[in-house]
């Protein structure tokens, strides 16, 4: 298997579980908690593990941390690509009340925060303007490779396995 091969493979494999969790996050209402948020992160890295285990399984039994970061980024580009196509489509067609939301969850937990009015009007005037389903694509994308290089650097440390023959 190839890196291609198994980042596609899995990639596909990431976005269409990612695309269920959110529908379900979205269907039960849940999507502004924080914390079942993070679980997404979680399911990166389950992802990208199985995906250079089977990369490794597939080929001479090795993996370098530089193949393991191209498996895992392009896995996650893919699926961050069908998830957040999928929440533009549901957002903009199916339930236009998600943006409202979220922006009623922000200003809720900016009060308990103890903001002052002035500064949540403020604050909710430049969040307003990137609750958008453009906005929320972009930033998605952009979000889920930042925080999966992470996810995949750490994965990638513990799955590497190097090829005694190739090193020097």
């Amino acid at each position: 298997m190839t890196i291609s091969q198994t980042a596609m493979k899995y990639g596909l494999i990431t976005g269409l579980v990612m695309v269920i969790y959110n529908l379900a996050l979205y269907v039960t209402g849940l999507f502004t908690n924080d914390k079942l948020g993070w679980a997404i992160y979680i399911i990166i890295a389950v992802m990208v593990f199985l995906a250079h285990k089977a990369f490794k399984e597939g080929g001479d039994g090795f993996m370098s941390i530089g193949q393991g970061l191209g498996i895992g980024m392009l896995l996650i580009l893919i699926g961050g690509i069908i998830s957040s196509v999928f929440s533009y489509a549901y957002i903009k067609f199916v339930d236009d009340t998600i943006i409202e939301q979220i922006v009623e969850a922000t200003r809720v937990k900016m009060e308990e925060k103890g903001l002052d009015d002035d500064q949540i009007e403020q604050a909710m005037s430049v969040t307003e303007n990137f609750l958008t389903p453009e906005m929320m694509v972009l930033f998605g994308i952009l979000g889920l490779l930042f925080i999966g290089f992470i996810i995949t650097l750490i994965v990638s440390l513990f799955t590497k396995k190097n090829n005694p023959q190739a090193e020097f």
